[in-house]
């Protein structure tokens, strides 16, 4: 199970059912490579001052050992939950691997703005839960109903829904 997993279970079981099956859009989305983008091209010092962690399936792209903070940079908050989900996820998977882990920071450089995110023991039940629930989701052998939210006319999966 991946950060993305838990993001897309946040946003739409449709499209995390699709992604865990192996049929991902996200190449053929201008948003997500702009999202990459900027994550790439924000803060390039940042290689060199914290380290990637791979652990789980997860990949944290910037961590530091010193104060124990994950940080995860961020298009827009348009889906702040999923992100706020993701990040908490990560910082329990790295306590769970005994990997000391305070706090987590969503960046949104183009706002310019940061949210400060942490683990509780509450949330930490939540992220087990929210777990068994992916799980749940991605071993159906059909694929959940498309939502027709608002949100779905911005996502990779679009035409993937909504054309026949």
């Amino acid at each position: 199970m991946t950060g993305t997993h838990i993001a897309y279970f946040h946003l739409c079981h449709r499209k995390l059912w699709l992604f865990h099956n192996s049929i991902q859009m996200e190449h053929t989305s201008e948003l997500v490579a702009e999202g990459k983008f900027i994550g790439e091209t924000s803060y390039p010092q940042r290689a060199e001052r914290w380290q990637e962690i791979q652990i789980e399936g997860i990949k944290i792209d910037h961590y530091d050992a010193v104060q124990h903070i994950v940080r995860e940079v961020k298009k827009s908050n348009k889906k702040e939950e999923a992100h706020i989900a993701q990040v908490k996820y990560y910082l329990h998977v790295l306590r769970r691997n005994g990997i000391a882990a305070t706090k987590a920071i969503l960046e949104y450089p183009k706002l310019r703005i940061t949210e400060e995110v942490t683990l509780t023991p509450e949330d930490a039940a939540e992220v087990t839960q929210w777990e068994q629930e992916v799980e749940a989701i991605i071993s159906r052998e059909v694929c959940p109903l498309v939502i027709n939210k608002p949100m779905c006319k911005k996502c990779a999966y679009y035409d993937f829904c909504y054309t026949a």
